[in-house]
């Protein structure tokens, strides 16, 4: 089994029962002793970038990162040190970083929409919530990468994550949303 650490995935397990989160994949950004943070990679708002944010003229949606603080906007992304103070999550992964350096590349056409996604709010977990969902079952961990998030449609992202995880995820990636339905 995976740890909880910074850069790993949380998926939600497809019998989770908790709408915020069903088919979730969760990018871990933050995990200590403190509680944790991290961001839903695969729930599309119908908003965009120019909807939340003036003075920027890049075309982006915007993705609801979680139930918690809609009013703030995050971004993970795959440009490294070009955006200075970003925060290395692992396998060409970063969260963050220097806002206004950002706008300019942005504005400047110096960004691909394929390397960085934008988020209104995010998920958060008090001191040891986390780890107790984990003991009931809740979630499933697993590493990624860059072009596994930034490369894949969002629509079949948690199936995507399950299945190339093989054995008996791939079999949980079948694994209808309301089983009475069958």
């Amino acid at each position: 089994m995976h740890e909880l650490k910074k850069g790993n995935l949380l998926i939600a397990e497809p019998y989770l029962g908790d709408p915020n989160f069903e088919r979730s994949v969760v990018m871990l950004c933050e995990h200590n002793a403190e509680g944790s943070f991290g961001l839903v990679l695969n729930h599309k708002s119908n908003l965009s970038l120019n909807d939340a944010v003036d003075e920027i003229y890049f075309d982006a949606p915007l993705y609801i990162g979680g139930p918690v603080e809609y009013n703030t906007l995050h971004f993970i992304h795959r440009l490294g040190d070009r955006i200075p103070d970003a925060v290395s999550l692992k396998n060409g992964l970063y969260w963050s970083g220097d806002f206004e350096v950002l706008k300019s590349m942005l504005n400047s056409g110096l960004v691909q929409s394929n390397d960085i996604r934008f988020f209104v709010g995010y998920s958060g977990w008090g001191k040891g919530q986390l780890e107790g969902e984990m003991k009931s079952n809740s979630w499933i961990i697993t590493p990624t990468d860059s072009e596994m998030i930034f490369d894949s449609d969002p629509e079949v992202f948690w199936r995507k994550v399950l299945r190339n995880m093989g054995g008996e995820y791939k079999v949980k990636s079948n694994y209808p949303v309301d089983p009475r339905l069958n």
